[in-house]
């Protein structure tokens, strides 16, 4: 059986306040999506988190946004690929600063909230963060939605890709993520969220919010951060998975 990674978006925070558990949450995860100060994060975050996963053996991620603070980085944005390729590099370079103090390096990117989706078909804006990947230097993975644009172009640019699952986002038929403005779009119930990360894992399928069977081949996990009660949740993801004979390791 393939091993899964279990990441969670950490660092997203800013100033004195504070969304996620980042301490509870590198005691479980293997990978940490660290927001780089677009859509959350501040340097004294970053520098914070990076250490934390740097101590605790956790795999750190850039996880890159539009220029978004006050909308979470969740708001659709019309940017300009030159301008969003330079924005993804500094984004990347910003955290490589932190990684590299803690004694580590950031091994991999994935983009966050509208930009995640954007990238699932724009071609234009995909190209843009490749670009942006590319830019920064070094072959740094791709984590992302199976089938989406910055996967298929990330390849063609010869950098590692990384299809990824959520077990607590209702899927479409399509095999893409509903999103978060309709009904169903989160799954709430962890007991569910645990049952389908195991069928995610071993399997490669998800019950769409319709009813049908979804294939969703993904090499690493998504556990929201800040979701009420995620450590506890990807406590028990991560017991349950290992329990039904998943390895769970970072791929990076």
């Amino acid at each position: 059986m393939t091993p899964i990674d279990l990441n969670a978006d950490l660092g997203e925070g800013f100033g004195r306040w504070r969304l996620t558990d980042d301490a509870g949450l590198l005691s479980v995860v293997t990978s940490a999506n660290v927001a780089c100060g677009f859509h959350a994060g501040d340097p004294a975050t970053m520098r914070r988190v990076c250490a934390l996963a740097a101590e605790r053996g956790v795999t750190i991620g850039a996880q890159v946004s539009y220029r978004d603070l006050a909308g979470f980085g969740r708001r659709s944005m019309d940017v300009p690929p030159a301008e969003l390729t330079a924005e993804v590099a500094y984004q990347i370079g910003a955290l490589e600063v932190f990684a590299r103090a803690a004694g580590t390096r950031v091994a991999y990117v994935k983009p966050h909230g509208a930009l995640y989706n954007r990238v699932v078909r724009d071609e234009e804006q995909a190209a843009a963060v490749v670009d942006g990947v590319l830019l920064a230097g070094g072959a740094l993975p791709v984590l992302g939605l199976p089938g989406s644009r910055v996967l298929e172009r990330a390849d063609r640019a010869g950098l590692p890709v990384v299809p990824e699952a959520f077990a607590d986002r209702a899927y479409t038929d399509e095999g893409t993520l509903v999103p978060r403005g309709q009904e169903g779009a989160l799954v709430a119930d962890p007991g569910a969220v645990v049952e389908r990360a195991v069928g995610l894992a071993r399997s490669g399928t998800v019950t769409a919010r319709s009813g049908a069977r979804v294939e969703v081949r993904a090499r690493s996990l998504c556990v929201h951060g800040d979701t009420p009660g995620a450590v506890e949740l990807a406590r028990r993801v991560r017991e349950r998975l290992e329990a039904a004979g998943v390895r769970v390791e970072a791929f990076a």
